[in-house]
């Protein structure tokens, strides 16, 4: 066994060592960004690299986008075609956004105001995308596409709008493409920071996007008619001050990796150490990520096997499988190969999952969350 892969497995291994056991073979999908507009189609693709921005250096801007209603089609048609010993089928807890930039109107107010449209305005405006929110009602009604929160929008608006103001050319670049911030020119390797939503840089800061966060859940319960009780949070950047006034709103259960990068305005962020079950002052309940599938962002000959020793793992070690798969696998709207080449790697994981574990079971973020919160009251 060659040194990383050791070294990988050795993780996995520790991931999982800490916090809430089971014997039950659970398996949870999270995939967060839902709803999030990143590169605006095909053709804008195209004029960026035309244009000298090097968007075939980095995942998001190559693959991911606003998936259309045929990607979304393909994928619940995927996931139907499976079930468990209960007899549900494999469901995508779909971490979503509920708003993304109104273009327009920031235009109009000449970059002085930030204005947003909500997701099913967004869903309007692009070309094969008008019944998207429909399509999220119904594999909701399915059980097998289960929206939670994410963000208002994926973007730091403060950051976003103060490069507009300043005339940053990279950033009116992108503004002109309807794209949320830009990469850099000079920088092959850079990645869209303007997506760090809840990231800050003062005290101001802090509580603006605590505003905008909040904002942000009570959007979501008035589009799909009942609270977020799990939240996620973007780019795994987050405040613990921000814990009571979530709770406050009814979330129970923070979704994330292993740790927690936390910004402390003029030092370097900090990172908190999480495990499954680790129950904060304000009742709430930590999940962690200890799988993950994300072929688009990986370049490893054996993406599936990979998976698969990791749920092993998890089972060996008597642990839920919390999948991390983002949204971006699942998109063909920019290109089909993406998502075609992936729903048949899912199709092969979920095929060995249920041969090899007869006994799997299905289950939502937050339907995992409650099976914990109720092993702590017993």
């Amino acid at each position: 066994m060659r040194f990383a892969e050791l070294k990988h497995q050795l993780g996995k291994h520790l991931v999982n060592i800490p916090g809430w056991r089971t014997n039950r073979k659970i398996v949870v999908i999270e995939s967060d960004d839902w709803g999030s507009i990143r590169m605006p189609s095909r053709e804008v693709y195209e004029k960026c690299l035309r244009d000298g921005y090097p968007v075939d250096k980095n995942a998001y801007e190559r693959y991911d986008s606003l998936a259309s209603e045929e990607d979304l089609s393909l994928l619940f048609d995927l996931l139907k075609s499976f079930k468990d010993k209960n007899g549900n089928h494999p469901v995508i807890t779909a971490n979503c956004v509920v708003a993304n930039p109104d273009f327009k109107k920031i235009r109009e107010s000449n970059f002085e105001t930030y204005h947003y449209e909500l997701i099913t305005e967004t869903f309007k405006r692009y070309p094969k995308h008008n019944k998207n929110f429909a399509l999220w009602k119904q594999g909701l009604d399915e059980k097998i596409f289960f929206p939670q929160f994410h963000a208002r929008e994926h973007l730091n608006v403060s950051m976003f709008m103060n490069a507009l103001q300043k005339g940053d050319k990279d950033v009116l670049w992108g503004f002109e493409n309807e794209m949320p911030g830009s990469i850099r020119k000079s920088n092959q390797r850079s990645g869209n920071y303007f997506v760090e939503a809840t990231h800050y840089h003062t005290e101001e800061e802090k509580t603006n996007k605590l505003e905008i966060y909040l904002e942000g859940l009570a959007i979501f319960e008035k589009l799909f008619g009942y609270k977020s009780q799990s939240v996620i949070p973007a780019n795994y950047t987050w405040s613990k001050d921000y814990n009571q006034a979530l709770a406050e709103k009814g979330v129970k259960y923070i979704q994330g990796i292993r740790k927690m990068r936390e910004p402390v305005p003029g030092k370097k962020s900090i990172y908190t150490n999480r495990w499954p079950g680790k129950v904060n002052q304000f009742s709430q309940i930590d999940l962690v990520r200890n799988v993950t599938f994300e072929p688009s962002l990986s370049n490893s000959p054996d993406l599936t096997g990979s998976c698969l020793k990791e749920i092993d793992i998890a089972f060996r070690m008597r642990k839920p499988a919390v999948i991390s798969s983002h949204r971006i696998n699942y998109v063909g709207y920019i290109d089909e190969k993406n998502r075609d080449k992936n729903l048949q790697l899912l199709k092969h994981i979920l095929e060995n999952v249920i041969k090899r574990w007869p006994d799997i079971e299905f289950m939502t973020t937050v339907e995992l969350g409650k099976i914990i919160e109720n092993d702590s009251h017993t």
